[in-house]
């Protein structure tokens, strides 16, 4: 079966690079699935989970990012961001917690370019917050099953 290789990359670590048979991001303009062959690709995406499909049918893996740019050649798909966190990693409440301090400190700001800063950082929060909520549903409902 073909597969495509795949690098996600943050400001601090390489956090996953390996073969996918599909890999599963939030674009800039909605959801991107990518699979072996895509057409070659550069575009931004969005805070949310990125999800990689093991070519060798091992599972998947979930990857918060906070944003980045995403690049797909004939090779492989690259994805570069700030900050990514492993699924195993998140934490909804610290992100909420991290949330409710740079609300109150939007609250306490006045300067406008700190205002954009402090709302860039919520949004990521919020992203993180529910990429954690929803990972935990999912958990909780497969192992009903």
């Amino acid at each position: 079966m073909a597969s495509l290789h795949i690098s996600v990359v943050s400001a601090e670590e390489s956090i996953f690079s390996g073969e996918a048979k599909f890999v599963v991001l939030p674009g800039e303009s909605g959801e991107l699935g990518i699979l072996p062959g895509h057409t070659p690709l550069i575009s931004r995406i969005r805070p949310g989970l990125l999800k990689i499909v093991h070519a060798d049918g091992s599972g998947e893996e979930s990857i918060f990012v906070a944003g980045g740019i995403l690049e797909v050649q004939p090779g492989g798909v690259t994805v570069l961001s700030d900050t990514a966190i492993r699924a195993a990693d998140l934490d909804e409440a610290k992100a909420e917690e991290a949330r409710q301090r740079a609300e109150d400190a939007l609250r306490n700001t006045r300067d406008k370019a700190d205002i954009a800063v402090v709302e860039a950082e919520l949004a990521m929060l919020a992203a993180q917050a529910a990429a954690a909520r929803k990972l935990s549903q999912l958990a909780k409902s497969s192992s009903r099953h």
